[in-house]
């Protein structure tokens, strides 16, 4: 049975530096990154703030709907994230209630 992903989007700060990320459980990644250990590029610009989550049916879409945000340019990612959250706010403990 295939499990379900989420594609998610981190800052270091508003409008700042921005990475792409897909997993199956957002806590323990999260969690992985803000503790230093959850990539080198997210500890070297410090990019623990949870901007942006779009949950999938399964893992594959997540990885494909991954690949393609990717190569967008900054400002395409800068309107996904502003669509949803303006402020830059850190969704992280709203998700997880």
């Amino acid at each position: 049975m295939a499990k379900g992903g989420l594609v998610y989007i981190l800052a270091s700060r508003y409008k700042g530096t921005i990475y792409v990320g897909v997993t199956s459980s957002l806590p323990e990644r999260i969690k992985q990154h803000r503790s230093g250990t959850g990539s080198g590029f997210t500890a070297a610009y410090q990019c623990n703030r949870l901007v942006h989550v779009e949950p999938f049916d399964s893992i594959e879409d997540a990885i494909q709907r991954e690949k393609r945000i990717k190569k967008w340019n900054r400002q395409w990612k800068i309107r996904l994230i502003e669509e949803k959250n303006p402020d830059w706010d850190d969704l992280f403990d709203s998700i997880l209630k």
